[in-house]
């Protein structure tokens, strides 16, 4: 048996995107659930509960739309936490399984959408809290200079944190998990008497003037919570021994998902007492008694800090592995410094509602077919994964298993792209996002089943006429689809791929 090494807590890690050795797999499906939970367990989260009612639906629609939209999202994502353990590295470099090698940019280009969609939201949104709590309890004035420090305070202990890496992690995600869920709890006692479980405001505040479409879009802007986490369960599932069951890995994912109800009904309910009002934020910390409105600040410090480093943990990694001559801190620090310039220029310049709702939606189009065609990869490869081979492009070099055309698996990509591209053609996220093909149902918003099926169909279609090499299948062979005989590439550096390019360009003919 491998002697587990665990990290001390104030240990900056080590590791990249690199394999992580068995040796330093010490972490468990239990952390798995942890770190989930913990980074959804926040004031990012309950905005987007809010939704549902800022789109006027009824109390209880607007419940039925928010378990829909966590329970759907939870079952695409949970087969998302079974590649780390055993690739070792996580999901965007594990993609290059079926996208090749260089074409595993589209999960790195992924991950950073969401990593500043989410990220932002969190400091945004956990700043305004303490803004709002601090104008209230301590009689200051509030102006963008107060939020701007607020902001940067957020913003670079969550850095401080992500640079010390993934045990640092796992223990403010730990101390998130009970110490949120018993605060969201006590708004039970907090706003007793003051909640109406009849909120109805009626057919006419439909925002996209009918219920269905208006139900819809708002369990897609719940998915996009669960479906965020698709890039990143790797970052954290890479720490986990390759030999856990992986019915164990799903039970974590799937469990975690559903807890985080907790603060999206607390959004939910909390959002029928401040309808109306422009700023959720603030105006629930004016209803609120005095006791619970210092208690959300602890809320949203916690909150802010655990969705920031989750986000901004995996990008960081990712990033650098997209540009090797970063190392992890090193891409840490340059994606931090860019996602908070484009927090204060966000917040302050743009419409919040706007942008979280345009983002939240790309970001669900997007990336569940990726999510759709890593998981028919996993069923037809066998959960078969060379990991030193997935790790060429980082090292600079090329061949492999999974070099395929020129370091893209161009099967996957086809897949990819248009079912990307449909998805958006069909999107309805007011104002920024309007497909011209959105009204194809009846104004009930289909993106996503549109993406789903042309990813899944699209992929399937073409791994079947175009088969993969048999060596990328593992001695069972593939499972349901044929394969090719072809021989695998042999790995060189690119310095030596470059001579014999050139040879061979220079050769005489014979």
């Amino acid at each position: 048996m491998t002697d587990i090494q665990r990290p001390r807590i104030t240990e900056v890690e080590q590791h990249g995107i690199d394999t992580i050795p068995a040796a330093h797999r010490h972490s468990r499906p239990l952390d798995l659930f942890r770190i989930q939970f913990g980074g959804a367990n926040t004031f990012a989260t309950v905005i987007l509960g809010t939704f549902p009612i800022l789109l006027g639906l009824s109390l209880w629609q607007a419940v039925a739309a928010t378990v829909a939209g966590v329970v759907v999202g939870a079952l695409i994502l949970a087969p998302m936490g079974l590649f780390g353990p055993l690739t070792g590295t996580n999901n965007a470099v594990a993609s290059g399984a079926h996208f090749g090698v260089r074409g595993r940019v589209v999960g790195s280009f992924l991950s950073l959408l969401t990593a500043i969609a989410f990220y932002s939201i969190s400091v945004w949104v956990s700043g305004d809290a303490v803004v709002g709590a601090l104008v209230r309890l301590a009689g200051v004035q509030d102006s963008d200079l107060l939020r701007g420090v607020v902001y940067a305070i957020l913003g670079a202990i969550v850095i401080v944190i992500v640079i010390y890496g993934y045990a640092f992690m796992l223990l403010a995600n730990k101390i998130v998990v009970f110490g949120n869920t018993a605060l969201f709890l006590l708004g039970v006692l907090a706003y007793s008497g003051t909640l109406d479980f009849g909120y109805d405001p009626g057919p006419q505040a439909y925002a996209l003037g009918s219920f269905w479409p208006t139900f819809v879009l708002s369990a897609l802007i719940v998915m996009g919570n669960p479906i965020s986490f698709g890039a990143f369960l790797g970052d954290w599932s890479r720490y986990i021994p390759a030999e856990t069951a992986p019915l164990k890995i799903l039970v974590a994912t799937y469990t975690a998902q559903l807890a985080t109800l907790v603060p999206f009904l607390f959004g939910v309910f909390t959002a029928t007492l401040v309808a109306g009002e422009a700023d959720y934020i603030v105006a629930l910390i004016n209803i609120s008694p005095a006791w619970y409105a210092l208690l959300l600040i602890v809320v949203a410090f916690l909150g802010g800090l655990s969705t920031g480093i989750t986000s901004l943990y995996g990008t960081g990694l990712d990033f650098s592995s997209v540009f090797p001559r970063l190392n992890r801190v090193q891409a840490s620090l340059f994606i931090g410094s860019i996602a908070f310039v484009f927090i204060l220029v966000g917040r302050l310049a743009f419409d919040l509602l706007a942008s979280v709702n345009a983002f939240v939606g790309a970001i669900v189009i997007c990336t569940t077919p990726w999510m759709v065609i890593m998981t028919i990869g996993y069923f037809v490869r066998r959960a078969y994964y060379r990991e030193a081979d997935l790790q060429v492009f980082n090292q600079g070099r090329e061949g492999g298993a999974y070099w395929f055309a020129k370091g893209v698996n161009w099967r996957g990509m086809a897949a990819w792209v248009p079912a990307a591209i449909v998805g958006l053609l069909f999107a309805n996220y007011p104002p920024l996002i309007e497909g011209p093909f959105r009204n194809a149902a009846g104004g009930v918003d289909i993106s996503l089943l549109v993406s789903i099926g042309t990813a899944a169909v699209a992929y399937v279609a073409l791994i079947v006429l175009f088969p993969e090499p048999r060596y990328v299948f593992g001695p069972d062979g593939p499972r349901g689809v044929p394969s090719s005989d072809s021989p695998m590439p042999e790995v060189v550096d690119d310095h030596s791929a470059s001579v014999h390019r050139a040879k061979a360009r220079t050769a005489p003919e014979k």
